[in-house]
């Protein structure tokens, strides 16, 4: 039974329609990879709280950057550059701009983002994770706030890791929505990406008994789902989201 209902919020919601009020708008807007790349990672960080708010302040840093991030990424000066008004919540501008210093020493060097998580890649999300952030942990500088930690939390900690599970998707699946642009990870062995609205809609539907949010409840949910479809158990993440739309939730 709830199957059926999830399956039929998925026809509804997995469309090109869902993609205009989302963060994946953002990595829509580009043909190049690299540029994708770029931009969902940085989308993603941003990913959190009020939905028009940090839609509002990815739209002024991409604007910042002219819409190219390759260009901009790979002629980044820490020193010289426009980055201003790019605060949000938690972190300020030194922060995102200790993440684009990092990023320009990674893309000089021949590296990308898919080549740092392709290695990185060992059969386990969660340890890919704790790689990718160390890295960044290892590379940056002492001019940053705990908005660095904000925007790139340590796995370690047991968190759900939402907007990177959420990068993920974006990036391993492929749909109407999804770009999927990577292919060495399994769509199979994605983790949802759990928040307190799709926890609560979980709990709700019986699909989660634990009361925390954190990693063991984003493998419970996950596994659940699997039970729904083991091949690509993620693509019911657009089913939780409008299964809490059409119940208010």
């Amino acid at each position: 039974m709830i199957k059926k209902q999830l399956d039929k919020y998925l026809l509804e919601y997995e469309t090109k329609a869902f993609i205009k009020d989302d963060p994946i708008q953002f990595i829509h807007k580009f043909q190049n990879k690299k540029d994708i790349e770029i931009a969902g990672f940085i989308a993603s960080m941003f990913a959190y709280g009020k939905r028009e708010v940090f839609i509002e302040k990815l739209n002024h840093i991409f604007n910042l950057m002219q819409n190219e991030p390759l260009n901009y990424v790979l002629d980044f000066n820490y020193k010289n550059h426009n980055l201003v008004n790019c605060d949000y919540r938690f972190s300020k501008d030194c922060d995102l701009i200790q993440i684009l210093k990092i990023l320009n020493s990674l893309y000089k060097n021949n590296e990308t983002l898919e080549t740092l998580f392709q290695e990185s890649y060992k059969g386990d999300i969660w340890s890919m994770f704790q790689c990718i952030v160390d890295y960044f942990y290892k590379n940056k500088d002492e001019n940053i706030t705990k908005g660095f930690f904000h925007l790139l939390p340590n796995p370690s900690k047991k968190s759900a890791l939402k907007r990177l599970n959420m990068l993920l998707r974006w990036f391993v699946r492929k749909s109407e929505v999804d770009i999927g642009i990577w292919d060495f990870i399994p769509k199979s062995e994605l983790l949802i990406p759990l928040d307190t609205h799709v926890a609560k809609i979980s709990r709700k539907l019986g699909l989660l008994k634990r009361n925390d949010n954190g990693y063991e409840s984003v493998i419970e949910l996950t596994n659940n789902l699997k039970l729904f479809d083991p091949t690509d158990p993620i693509k019911y993440d657009f089913a939780l989201f409008g299964y809490g739309v059409n119940n208010k939730i």
